[in-house]
């Protein structure tokens, strides 16, 4: 069944645009499990997913789980808390012994970029990142496409803005190449403090006016500051951030009136997005988690099948 080159899904970097619409098509014929009665079908039967989260989640962490669990494979959830780690574990030790029990694929967030590279050259179970420091958040990127091309119907030539902490979000650098890589134009605005060196090496345009950045734009993509990434503040205070840089109704009238809004969450309401526009017509925000369960499962078979 798989036609991805590789069985580990490190980042949207190591995907081409060919293997990125083809999990995209297996998450929409697999979507239509999770609206049966009855949520499980027996593919992955006898399979054992192991996921390997060092940080917090809810989003990512449920619906990887669930994702395992609608396939019919064993799950087994370890967390760094609960892990050896503290007690001095190195992440490659953890890794082997992981390895020696003979799971099938090893789901992982880490909060250092690169882990689960790292992670991938030492065991032979497939490795999926769910989310690396800084760098990637694969998954979320395939879901985000999924959610816009659901509405849209193609992601060639759609105009995309990202908004918020572009320097230290995974999924600001996901989205850019994956929404660039399947023909969109991305463009993204934030604090100038908050935007990488070379944000054109992603692929994407800068505009620090967020009127102009989200002009004519098909899909406004919005994204909380990342505080536990960033050391020290980045901004004055979050009320200047909201002020400035936080998506209302008011500075949502120069948009188009079918935008599509979206938010990997958790929302912080009131400072990057206004209540009103969390939940208005124009918000996919829960679409994209129930997504996120579609397209995780169509990376579970695809690697496995």
């Amino acid at each position: 069944m798989s036609k991805l080159r590789s069985r580990h899904i490190t980042g949207i970097l190591n995907l081409s645009r060919e293997e990125i619409a083809f999990i995209l098509d297996t998450a929409e014929s697999l979507k239509d499990i999770l609206e049966r009665p009855i949520k499980k079908v027996p593919p992955l039967r006898g399979r054992t997913v192991v996921h390997l989260f060092f940080e917090p989640s809810t989003r990512t962490r449920l619906s990887f789980e669930l994702a395992a669990k609608r396939l019919s494979a064993d799950t087994i959830g370890i967390s760094a808390a609960a892990s050896s780690v503290v007690k001095g574990e190195t992440l490659i030790d953890t890794a082997r012994n992981i390895e020696a029990m003979r799971p099938d694929v090893i789901v992982m967030r880490h909060p250092m970029s690169g882990a689960p590279h790292l992670m991938a050259r030492h065991v032979k179970s497939a490795v999926i990142n769910a989310g690396d420091g800084i760098n990637e958040h694969p998954s979320q990127a395939l879901l985000d496409l999924m959610t816009v091309r659901e509405h849209l119907g193609s992601i060639d030539g759609i105009k995309v803005t990202i908004i918020g902490d572009i320097a230290h979000s995974r999924v600001a650098h996901s989205d850019i190449l994956a929404f660039t890589k399947m023909g969109a134009k991305v463009t993204v605005s934030g604090p100038a403090t908050m935007l990488p060196a070379v944000p054109e090496a992603l692929g994407a345009r800068v505009c620090l006016d967020i009127g102009k950045a989200i002009n004519d734009a098909d899909v406004i993509i919005v994204l909380r500051i990342q505080k536990e990434r960033q050391g020290h503040s980045l901004i004055p205070s979050a009320r200047e951030y909201a002020a400035c840089f936080g998506l209302t109704m008011e500075k949502l009238s120069v948009a188009r009136p079918d935008c599509l809004i979206m938010h990997p969450g958790p929302i912080n309401r009131g400072i990057e997005m206004a209540p009103e526009v969390a939940d208005s017509d124009r918000s996919v925000i829960l679409e994209q988690v129930t997504n996120g369960v579609a397209v995780r499962m169509a990376l579970l078979s695809l690697i496995l099948l």
